[in-house]
């Protein structure tokens, strides 16, 4: 891709582009049907899964050359999480990428450091807290169960966490593998940085948390949509598909609508914020809040074209509802990041 063709809003893909996300939607259809998926309920976490995802390169290509990785774009990155949305796989793979290259930043990542090489393909795991307002105190960290280290803002300082005995799993809508992380209460704490870069750092990587989640409740959506579709061209009714009614075609083509405009808004704000951050801040926060009032909406009419069916634990959109609701509750309420678009864009 031409690097100007996002700014230009052509949302076209380059070939390797293309490929790439075709390599890592056939990697999900084959590694994570939805008998994976409901067996990893109970963690909220595949670990065999995981190892087969970081042995693809999906945790290297994340990180920059100089310390041992890819250096792919926002873009691409997006592209992966789009699939990982798609299949609802349970790794942590986006808090993974976003705590990294936020390590990576903030030179806590070295190419000769001993444990660089562990985060950088992922037998370390590292996660961070993507709320607004996380300033001090325990906090709920998405992937806190799993992770090896745990990066959160405590005032004016980025600090690492690691604990001898990990976090245990909260249960939560999302089944994500979620724990209540208390600082004080870790068994090595490290002040990674400081001041107002440093937390500029952490800004920047909660806004490449927001975009990749964005892109991934994508990927949900429409998945949620064809399995809604399916549905409906094999269900009659009066002798016709219940397809061919207006109740059920018109809110699947808002859900078309919905996939195609939080498509393109994600792969905008993954532009900007890889090569132009400052020139449009509030597109990460917007794409986030688009795409978690969106993804509820479509995966709820996905759950109501299945009728009694689809509101049954073994409904294949029952899953994909409750992550639609849950993943985007990870971050806190989508309000604060409602409230923090409104805010960049008066200040513009």
């Amino acid at each position: 891709m031409d690097r100007y063709e996002l700014r230009r809003q052509d949302y076209s893909l380059s070939e390797d582009q293309t490929e790439l996300q075709a390599v890592y939607a056939k990697f999900f259809k084959s590694r994570c049907p939805l008998e994976v998926v409901r067996a990893a309920e109970p963690t909220g976490f595949d670990k065999n899964l995981w190892e087969q995802l970081c042995g693809t390169g999906a945790t290297t290509m994340a990180l920059p050359e100089s310390v041992g990785g890819d250096g792919a774009t926002l873009v691409d990155l997006a592209l992966v999480a789009e699939e990982l949305g798609r299949a609802i796989a349970p790794v942590p793979w986006i808090d993974h990428v976003c705590a990294a290259r936020l390590l990576a930043r903030l030179g806590a990542l070295r190419a000769d450091a001993d444990g660089t090489a562990d985060v950088v393909e992922g037998r370390q795991a590292v996660a961070l807290d993507p709320r607004i307002d996380a300033a001090a105190g325990i906090r709920l960290i998405p992937s806190g169960s799993v992770a090896d280290q745990i990066i959160v803002r405590d005032g004016d300082d980025i600090v690492g966490l690691t604990f001898a005995t990990r976090p245990a799993k909260v249960d939560n809508i999302g089944r994500l593998p979620m724990a209540w992380v208390d600082p004080a209460a870790a068994d090595r704490r490290i002040v990674l940085a400081s001041g107002v870069e440093a937390l500029a750092h952490y800004e920047r990587a909660l806004d490449e948390w927001r975009v990749l989640t964005a892109a991934a409740l994508v990927g949900l959506v429409e998945e949620t949509m064809r399995i809604a579709a399916e549905f409906a061209k094999t269900r009659y009714t009066m002798g016709v598909p219940i397809s061919t009614l207006q109740g059920i075609s018109h809110p699947l083509a808002n859900i078309a609508i919905v996939v195609q405009s939080g498509r393109n808004l994600a792969r905008r704000a993954a532009w900007f914020l890889e090569y132009e951050p400052d020139v449009q801040p509030g597109l990460a926060a917007a794409a986030f809040v688009y795409m978690a009032e969106e993804a509820t909406m479509a995966a709820t009419m996905a759950v109501h074209v299945q009728g009694g069916l689809g509101v049954t634990t073994e409904s294949a959109a029952s899953a994909y509802l409750v992550r639609a609701r849950g993943w985007p509750l990870a971050a806190g309420d989508p309000g604060a990041s409602a409230v923090r678009v409104a805010e960049l864009f008066a200040r513009a």
